[in-house]
């Protein structure tokens, strides 16, 4: 009895470092759950900060090179494109891709075609919407653009109108569906001849469209640079219930001479 009486304590101090051991270890458990946890919220973090960066250098290098949007603020293209509409204009026409007769294309006011435009709103929210219109996932509403459908390109006799009052195109007669329902093709009379580097535009809705005709008598002559193009109107992105493509109507320019070879032309 007396020989087991050390033992017990020995046994008890035993226990106790046991114990001592146990409560460090599990506290440094907790520790590495808390780290670990910790790592994983950062790297969650940092994966998300990356993939928003990508996708806003994506979204620059696309409006840079590929696409921009725009706003439509009239009713100059109805019904093609309808006012407070959002559309994505292809930046690789006029180049590297060919213009064609029926483009619907945007381009820069340089002959102050549009009245000047009012001082640009500040508020808490505009560095957001700059950076947003910077990037491309805005459409850019700071500088005067226009958009007029291509009626006709370098070389182009186009005439209003036939005895069936139609216009032509190096004696082609045009039958354009696009217009706006209950509009004529042409109220104001005009024969034309498209000098080299320019292009001549219309509005669908030939009623509403301060379009090439209204500036017959300025210096340019009611003609386009086609160095002022933005590019070709691709797509109605907004909103949702008129998203589709934006037709170029190919088969109303199909028959039409070229003016090398047309009497028209010439």
């Amino acid at each position: 009895m007396a020989q087991n009486d050390p033992e017990e304590p020995g046994q008890s101090a035993g226990s106790g470092m046991h114990d001592a051991h146990a409560a460090p270890a599990h506290a440094a458990g907790k520790n590495r759950d808390s780290h670990g946890k910790n790592r994983g919220f950062a790297g969650w973090l940092r994966e998300v900060a990356t993939i928003i960066v990508i996708a806003l250098l994506l979204s620059f290098l696309i409006k840079t090179f590929l696409f921009r949007a725009f706003y439509i603020p009239s009713g100059s293209m109805e019904e093609t494109l309808e006012i407070n509409d959002r559309i994505f204009v292809n930046l690789l026409v006029p180049e590297p891709f060919d213009l064609e007769r029926g483009d619907v294309v945007v381009f820069e006011d340089t002959k102050d075609w549009l009245p000047e435009l009012p001082p640009a709103a500040e508020g808490p929210g505009t560095w957001v919407r700059e950076a947003l219109t910077f990037v491309g996932l805005l459409p850019d509403t700071s500088e005067q653009h226009l958009v007029k459908r291509v009626i006709g390109t370098e070389g182009d006799r186009v005439v209003c109108c036939d005895a069936d009052g139609r216009i032509t195109v190096n004696g082609e007669p045009l039958n354009e569906p696009y217009i706006y329902p209950g509009a004529r093709p042409s109220d104001t009379p005009f024969d034309v001849v498209v000098p080299e580097g320019k292009v001549w535009v219309m509005g669908d809705h030939r009623n509403a469209s301060a379009d090439s005709r209204e500036h017959l008598q300025d210096t340019s002559g009611g003609f386009i640079d086609v160095e002022d193009i933005e590019g070709k109107a691709a797509v109605t992105a907004w909103p949702l219930n008129r998203a589709g493509f934006v037709g170029s109507y190919p088969e109303v320019f199909e028959n039409v001479p070229d003016p090398s070879t047309s009497p028209a032309g010439q």
